[in-house]
């Protein structure tokens, strides 16, 4: 029943913000376990080590850019006790390409958005989570977010995850919205029902996926059950929207005011700044970033290898040439990750398979 949603799953897992290689050319299953597993007693030698990524660029454009990581796989590895003898990278030509070569074990390592993941986890383990620049507020309270404003970076912490915030606008109804928030009131139904909605397309993990899910478990109802919701092509012309009073509330991430700030008042009409005219109503789950992924399947992946490749990932990032590597998947650096931190994908590929 999982693999005949794949193709629209994969339209989330699209909007992952990978720039990636993708899926391997086949593996000799010969020197596989029973069942595909790792044989035990896998040897620290490893002929060739394989690494796959997302197009989520132009295949070139990630290959030329992640050239100096072969070398640097490989010291990192040999300090702990790997010898490598080859790192193959390469680009897959789909998302579910890199995910069906990460269950078949013809590659080895994937870096691949938290919805491709969830969906290839019969196959896969996430090892990593990328990490990002942390915001000075992550709290789900939505007060929190409204009495600790403006939100800014942290440049001394980093973030594995992002939130989603429902943002009202200086419409009347926007305001009288955010008064009941700020005053310690909980929003009903009707008050959501009553507002006109900004929201993106059904693929976008901030813009739809998450603040259906929210709804859900607040009150029961999808975003497809409000009254008044409008699709943006872009959060830019969501927020000019909220700006000019036509729309009262909008859906996006949580660092979107920022990016908007100074368009706010240059270009979007706003007349005082948008810390001062937008507020949070609502906070979304954590949406964790993209990961390291590692075959189940792979002939050579064992328990001891998953571990010094979570060293060597993060002790990469912390290298100016790594830096460079990794910042064309805009990615700053990786923190251990664990399957119980992408429930909320699997949550989301519920939801889509109701949308269908």
């Amino acid at each position: 029943m999982k693999k005949q949603w794949m193709p629209l799953l994969a339209a989330v897992a699209a909007v992952g913000l990978l720039a990636g290689c993708g899926a391997n050319g086949g593996t000799d299953g010969a020197n596989s376990g029973a069942a595909g597993t790792p044989a035990e007693g896998a040897s620290k030698q490893i002929d060739t080590l394989k690494v796959s990524f997302v197009p989520s660029k132009d295949p070139d454009q990630i290959i030329t850019a992640t050239e100096p990581l072969k070398e640097l796989l490989k010291n990192q590895l040999a300090s702990q006790g790997y010898t490598v003898g080859n790192v193959q990278i390469d680009v897959g030509t789909t998302y579910e390409a890199v995910g069906e070569a990460l269950s078949a074990g013809t590659t080895d390592i994937g870096l691949i958005p938290g919805g491709t993941y969830a969906l290839y986890d019969d196959g896969a383990d996430v090892i990593l989570t990328a990490t990002r620049k942390a915001l000075s507020i992550d709290s789900d309270d939505p007060k929190e977010w409204n009495d600790n404003k403006p939100t800014t970076g942290l440049d001394d912490q980093q973030a594995s995850y992002y939130r989603a915030l429902l943002i009202a606008g200086p419409s009347a109804k926007g305001q009288e919205l955010a008064a009941k928030v700020n005053g310690g009131e909980a929003l009903t139904w009707e008050d959501l029902n009553g507002a006109s909605w900004s929201v993106m397309s059904t693929s976008s993990s901030a813009g739809y996926i998450y603040p259906t899910l929210w709804l859900q478990d607040k009150y029961g109802k999808k975003l497809t059950d409000l009254s008044q919701v409008t699709q943006s092509d872009s959060y830019g012309s969501s927020f000019a929207r909220l700006a000019a009073g036509q729309t009262d509330i909008v859906v996006a991430y949580a660092d979107a005011r920022r990016d908007n700030e100074e368009k706010w008042t240059s270009e979007f009409g706003g007349t005082a700044s948008i810390w001062e005219q937008t507020n949070v109503i609502g906070v979304t789950d954590p949406i964790y970033n993209d990961t390291v992924s590692v075959s189940k399947n792979s002939p050579i992946m064992t328990d001891e290898l998953k571990t010094a490749l979570q060293q060597a990932f993060i002790a990469i990032a912390g290298t100016e040439e790594g830096k460079e590597v990794i910042a064309i998947y805009t990615h700053e650096g990786y923190k251990v990750a664990q399957s119980s931190d992408y429930d909320q994908e699997r949550k989301a590929q519920e939801l889509l398979r109701s949308m269908k």
